[in-house]
């Protein structure tokens, strides 16, 4: 069972993020997610074929091919079917939020645990920050219909401009798995080296994007940019404020990738309107949440409350910020 060792405890914190290679097994941790979107896509397809979204179920492609169809028919709207996270605003009773077994127990895997125990202790509790992001190539976005970070291009940002000002002192760490290759043809994930010692850098808005997205400018990013190419099993830590950002897909399948967040228990997440829970704790082990059906319980819940009294915006820059001139 792999544990942090010093040397890239030490990284970490040197760099700000972290790159361990094979952590999670193909076949025992990954595969059961896949089967799992499978399942999902299946679902969603006769819905919203039935519905009239789609002019076909598209039964005869292959997962990645056919996500890709569905997508070039109706837009980054069915990447709300797919997300593990309610979207930040305009909730409604039937917006979905994906709460399979599989993605839980990914959420909650030992071996992600143990790592994380490594930089934040053993009182872990998962940020309710979290995404599947599974992007076509570029060739579907050129419509301007695939606009959310979710599924086109990532700016430049960090994490925690992402969030509420109440998560400033928390420690959150995001972990990026990879399900297909990341390489610098697909979209993989560029970082800047050491950014997290500078502090939260200013957002503005990005004019460039008719969906309302908010982007780190390319002058204080830096010159030290660093693209990082992984397969899958493959594992990256990185800090809260690491400046990071993510190549166009140029490809021509999906690239597919969970991001998750995790904090030390008792601090704030920066979204308080959506449910995080323990997954680990010493002090306290009756705490842990150990049952998928009590989590999608939670986003139930969370969703009701969020349409009877929406969350404010979490996008905390205004246009006309002067260092956004």
């Amino acid at each position: 069972m792999a544990f942090i060792a010093q040397n890239q405890l030490q990284k970490f914190r040197d760099q700000g993020y972290l790159v361990c290679p094979g952590i999670l097994d193909p076949n025992e941790d990954l595969l059961p997610v896949r089967k799992e979107y499978e399942m999902l896509l299946d679902r969603v397809a006769y819905e919203l074929f039935l519905s009239g979204e789609i002019s076909s179920k598209f039964e005869h492609l292959e997962f990645d091919k056919r996500i890709c169809a569905m997508y070039e028919e109706m837009g980054s709207k069915l990447h709300t079917y797919l997300d593990i996270s309610l979207p930040q605003k305009d909730v409604e009773h039937k917006t979905p939020v994906h709460t399979g077994p599989a993605v839980f127990n990914l959420i909650t895997n030992t071996k992600l645990l143990n790592l994380l125990e490594g930089i934040l202790g053993s009182e872990l509790y998962s940020n309710p920050t979290q995404h599947v992001r599974i992007k076509p190539p570029a060739k579907y976005t050129d419509n301007g219909e695939l606009l959310t970070p979710e599924v086109t291009t990532t700016v430049w940002h960090q994490d925690l401009g992402t969030v509420s000002p109440e998560a400033d002192e928390s420690d959150i760490v995001t972990v990026w798995i990879p399900f297909t290759e990341a390489n610098k043809i697909n979209g993989c994930l560029l970082v800047a080296p050491g950014s997290h010692k500078r502090g939260l850098a200013v957002h503005c808005h990005d004019h460039m994007s008719k969906y309302s997205r908010q982007a780190i400018p390319d002058s204080l990013v830096g010159k030290d940019r660093k693209a990082l190419e992984m397969f899958p099993g493959d594992v990256l830590f990185f800090d809260k404020k690491t400046m990071h950002a993510s190549l166009p897909n140029l490809s021509q399948s999906i690239r597919w990738s969970f991001d998750l967040r995790y904090q030390k228990i008792g601090w704030p997440t920066g979204r308080p309107s959506f449910p995080g829970f323990v997954v680990r704790s010493e002090t306290n082990p009756s705490s842990v949440l150990s049952c998928p059906e009590e989590w999608a319980q939670l986003w139930k819940e969370a969703r009701q409350k969020i349409i009877s009294d929406p969350p404010g915006s979490f996008q905390r820059w205004r246009e006309g910020h002067p260092d956004c001139a």
